[in-house]
């Protein structure tokens, strides 16, 4: 029951510090070569874990499959594309307030995977979300400094991408991994995603890693502190239908972000920045009001 109450809480905390950490590793390592190490680490922790709590592995190539195939979509294609971006100039304080997008695009596919229609007042948040991002990346956007619209245009809708993936993943792991132990499927998920990124790091990278007590200590706080804290608590959520109750703190994920992005990398904290990240979590707030207020009457 307390895990139940806390973990929301948890999970955004340890889930913030992701895009800080993804900029902090641009410093030291390129991108798919980073995740593939990380990706590796991961799966081999949790398969120790499984194995000294023997854990029970799935019975059924279906659901073995299944694990594999949301795998690439809630790590492999979402985390090379959210670290992609932001190693090729995508703020991470920007990446946290597209992160926000996540409920507002589960809210757009509800109609089409559940059958769930929105309200007006969701319709209008979703439409306030996109204009809060809009303002947000505008001056990443139309800096000067680009000679070419296309070095932030890209890097920004890859991110987009990203987010997509990991919506898609959320919502295909909600469906068909109902069952089974979360600690093997979170295994298969791993070996699912470095499948993904080891080919991304051996054509586009030279495997570049500089080893220094900094690079070390962004991976153990990946592989510990994110995969197996911050993605083991997503999949309780998501097994214990409690991602409704998160969403409500999901609202403090991008100031969290930009703040965490202030602190560690100077990143300012423009009025475009302020002003989209209030427009974004206003648009969110609305757009999932109604499914939070019935998790709360269910209690």
């Amino acid at each position: 029951m307390s895990l139940d109450r806390f973990a929301p809480a948890v999970f955004v905390l340890l889930w913030s510090t992701g895009w800080v950490v993804a900029k902090f590793a641009a410093l030291h390592s390129e991108p798919f070569t980073f995740l593939s190490i990380r990706y590796a680490l991961s799966a081999l922790a949790f398969l120790a874990f499984c194995l000294v709590a023997k854990a029970q592995w799935p019975k059924s190539r279906a659901t073995v499959l299944r694990a594999i195939y949301s795998g690439f979509f809630l790590h492999g294609f979402y985390l090379a594309g959210l670290w992609w971006a932001i190693a090729n100039g995508v703020p991470a304080g920007i990446s946290g307030i597209i992160a926000a997008l996540q409920p507002l695009l589960t809210a757009m596919a509800a109609p089409f995977l559940v059958g769930e229609r929105l309200q007006k007042t969701q319709q209008l948040g979703l439409a306030l979300g996109f204009i809060g991002i809009a303002i947000a990346i505008s001056p990443k956007l139309f800096d000067p400094a680009m000679a070419d619209l296309s070095h932030a245009a890209l890097p920004l809708a890859i991110n987009l991408i990203a987010m997509g993936s990991v919506t898609y993943g959320t919502l295909y792991q909600k469906k068909h991994l109902q069952s089974g132990d979360l600690r093997t499927i979170a295994t298969l998920q791993y070996v699912a995603a470095l499948i993904l990124t080891l080919p991304l790091s051996l054509i586009f990278e030279h495997q570049h890693f500089d080893g220094t007590a900094q690079a070390y200590g962004a991976l153990l706080w990946s592989v510990f502190g994110l995969s197996m804290g911050g993605v083991g608590l997503l999949l309780y959520l998501i097994r214990r239908g409690q991602v409704s109750r998160a969403a409500s703190l999901i609202y403090l994920m991008p100031p969290a972000v930009a703040l965490e992005a202030f602190i560690a990398f100077g990143e300012r904290l423009t009025l475009p920045l302020i002003l989209g990240t209030v427009i974004v979590v206003t648009g969110v707030y609305m757009t999932n009001r109604r499914v939070v207020q019935q998790a709360q009457a269910s209690v």
